[in-house]
């Protein structure tokens, strides 16, 4: 199904169950511990045995010799595997290095080798007998001390100019011109990368922890030089990914590498906590530099945001900048990304990159502007309001409500109480502030098919390799198909997660919902014409409902109308033009109240509220699930998330749970959260919009602004410690 029309009315509008709040169809099993996620898959991998990753303990250099002898006469000990004896092991494209390291060593902790044991206490403690001899080579570690040397991306992500911003800049009234840090950080996802590898003569299967199956099966094929059609690659339950999962790591591939060295018997191998944090992929930092130029009402006429990232040799940058160049209106406007090598762990996706981290640049900017013009930080946003790309005013947006929920999230917070001048608000010790920042997110599709088929009992069945990374794929898909055929939920099974399947879009990037659910509503298209064919109905007058097809004054039950034979169906969805004649975005308004303790500088967030426009809530219990969980993670990049590097030897210190700090249920106030009710017609046929990420967007900001609004103290390097907090506030009488 090709959609390049906006959306007409459908049987999703009925929104008898999708829209609903229904408990997420997976749920019992995620309680009971009966949904398998892929290192516990001994129903499908008996007697597997078990991997344990060397990684390289430098940053940069070469790999001169491994001694793994002692380590292979160890107990239980069935292989070890380096790139010595591990044969042809190329790199994807989709990776900036290596997933099997030799003899160069690209970054900290990239395999080196894997110790292959009976159990996985064996082959830990063998990994620990490999004796590697490394010659160090000098590395770039410090992002501030080579911004001067950061070039221009070469991966398509241009500077932008338009009108005259320097001219423009110069004539302002009131200017800002301030700049900001963001720290590298690390997605801490509940489930570690893990994968169960084993071989049947030629062909791989992989239980893995992973976004997007179709791209797995891509990079395996390059990684191993095997046919796709010998890969196949299962996750139906993943636990936690936001965006580090979208491609195969060191698990999967040293997984098999491992499981071919032993003849194809099972390999488990999960990564440890370090390794996650220094083998896997982070957040890049940010240097971020913030011009802006207003009339003394508020109105912006010249704005500017440049970025500084770093990553590996081939990577790619943070695109900080790319919010600035829709948010908000301003006829002289520029944009510039600039990318320094740093030999650090690779830098890559992270839940809503770009949009998050420039975000909490822009939205402290923007306050820090209205606090030059002595105007409420709302009302700055509203003025600078825009229906149309403020780089091409030609081309409107789809459906805009930024204002919307800037007005409606002030009302549901009280802002009118807000007192504007900062430290003035105390109870005890505590001194009491409240911030706001937008929110926005760019709307992404993606082609995704599906297959749906109907029992003789009426029961229907969805097909797809879509994976649900935690945020109900499972619900909303089988709500989709429940709407679309007719049926109540309990009458649809959903399969999802398996490489056999019909390619979907795949979990990421905030596009997995509205795309994978347009892909079932095609292929449920496809089934209801299947069905009316075979039933000699007209297709454009035809109902589905209460199980049963009904067109005039016929009826015929599901059942009967697929036989014993059954009926199945198969499509895509595959978008057209839509997103260059229109602008589709998601938009948003965080609000937040902190205390600060006067005598120490400690910060503790006491609550949150957000309004949000992002198309039809297929699900609003499961989408608000989504939104909580990006603002605490919104709160744990303003106050506490920081990969700290070393800035000597090249990775990551505080690489656990113990030292790299995120909320805790402690930290997480009280969230309102509020839909506005819309559509978007030229987004997909369910008319949604992605909302997943768009909770994170903007909420770091806005609790920095709530700490200056406390306690007067502006921080422009994130996160919020106390140390920064307490070193800009007057001494404790």
């Amino acid at each position: 199904m090709k959609f390049d029309t906006p959306a007409t009315t459908n049987p999703i509008d009925r929104m008898k169950v999708v829209g609903q709040p229904v408990d997420r169809i997976d749920g019992k099993r995620k309680t009971t511990g009966t949904a398998r996620y892929a290192y516990e898959r001994n129903d499908a991998a008996p007697s597997a045995v078990y991997g344990y990753i060397v990684g390289a303990a430098i940053a940069k250099g070469r790999i001169e010799r491994i001694d793994f002898a002692e380590a292979k006469a160890a107990p239980g000990v069935l292989a070890v595997v380096t790139h010595e004896n591990a044969g042809t092991v190329a790199k994807a494209q989709a990776h900036t290095a290596r997933m099997l390291a030799g003899p160069d060593v690209q970054h900290f902790d990239q395999a080196v080798a894997i110790v292959v044991a009976s159990t996985f206490e064996q082959a830990r403690a063998a990994a620990k007998l490999v004796r590697v001899t490394y010659a160090r080579s000098a590395g770039k570690f410090d992002l501030a001390a080579e911004r001067s040397a950061a070039v221009k991306p070469k991966d398509g992500k241009p500077d932008t100019a338009i009108g005259d911003f320097a001219g423009a800049f110069a004539k302002a009234p009131v200017k800002l011109d301030q700049t900001y840090t963001t720290p590298d950080q690390s997605h801490a996802m509940m489930e570690p990368h893990a994968t169960t590898a084993a071989w049947t003569g030629s062909k791989l299967t992989l239980w893995t922890s992973n976004q997007m199956l179709n791209w797995a099966v891509r990079d395996m094929s390059k990684t191993l030089g095997i046919p796709k059609e010998d890969i196949h690659v299962l996750s139906p339950f993943v636990g936690g990914g936001f965006g580090s999962k979208l491609w195969i790591r060191s698990d999967a591939v040293m997984a098999a590498l491992a499981s071919r060295a032993i003849g194809g018997k099972p390999v488990k191998v999960a990564l440890t906590r370090p390794q996650i944090m220094n083998n896997t992929t982070h957040r890049p930092a940010t240097i971020q530099r913030l011009r802006i130029g207003a009339r003394k009402d508020g109105t912006i006429t010249a704005i500017a945001h440049e970025s500084w990232s770093g990553d590996l040799p081939g990577g790619g940058p943070e695109t900080a900048p790319n919010v600035t160049r829709l948010l908000y209106a301003g006829a002289n406007r520029m944009t510039a990304t600039r990318l320094a090598t740093l030999d650090l762990p690779e830098g890559n996706a992270m839940r809503a990159p770009g949009e998050a981290v420039g975000l909490l640049a822009l939205e402290a900017a923007m306050d820090e502007l209205a606090e030059t013009l002595k105007m409420d930080p709302v009302q700055l946003r509203i003025v600078n309001d825009t229906q149309v790309d403020p780089e091409s005013p030609k081309r409107a947006f789809s459906h805009r409500d930024l204002v919307g929920c800037l007005r409606t999230g002030a009302e549901r917070f009280g802002w009118n109480k807000r007192n504007p001048v900062p430290g003035q608000v105390r109870e005890g010790r505590w001194l009491i502030g409240m911030g706001m920042a937008s929110a926005f997110r760019d709307n992404v599709t993606m082609k995704s098919g599906a297959r749906v088929g109907i029992d003789k009992k009426g029961v229907v069945t969805v097909a797809t390799d879509m994976t649900d990374i935690g945020t109900g794929s499972y619900t909303i898909i089988g709500q989709t198909a429940a709407e679309m055929m007719g049926v109540p939920l309990d009458k649809v099974i959903v399969l999802l997660g398996d490489s056999s399947f019909p390619v979907s879009s795949g979990s990421g990037g905030q596009w997995g919902g509205n795309s994978s659910t347009a892909g079932v509503y095609a292929a449920c298209s496809a089934l209801r014409d299947s069905v009316a064919r075979k039933l000699g109905f007209d297709p454009t007058d035809i109902v589905f409902e209460d199980g049963k097809v009904k067109s005039g004054n016929r009826s015929v039950s599901l059942a009967e109308a697929a036989g014993d034979a059954g009926l199945s169906a198969e499509d895509s969805i595959e978008f057209g033009d839509l997103t260059k004649t229109y602008a589709q975005s998601t938009f948003g308004a965080h609000f937040v109240e902190v205390a600060v303790d006067s005598a120490t500088g400690e910060v503790r967030v006491r609550r949150m509220s957000g309004a949000f426009a992002a198309g039809r809530i297929l699900n609003p219990k499961s989408a608000r699930s989504q939104v909580i969980g990006a603002m605490t993670m919104g709160v744990g990049a303003a106050l506490m998330e920081d990969a700290v590097v070393d800035k000597r030897f090249g990775y990551f210190v505080n690489h656990d749970m113990a030292e790299y700090h995120v909320p805790v249920h402690a930290d997480v106030p009280y969230q309102d959260v509020f839909f506005m009710d819309e559509t978007d017609a030229k987004s997909s046929p369910m008319k949604a919009k992605g909302v997943g990420e768009l909770g994170i967007c903007g909420v770091g900001a806005a609790v920095a602004n709530a700490v200056y609004n406390a306690c007067g103290v502006r921080i422009r390097e994130y996160p919020l410690t106390l140390d920064k907090v307490i070193k800009g506030m007057p001494p404790v009488a």
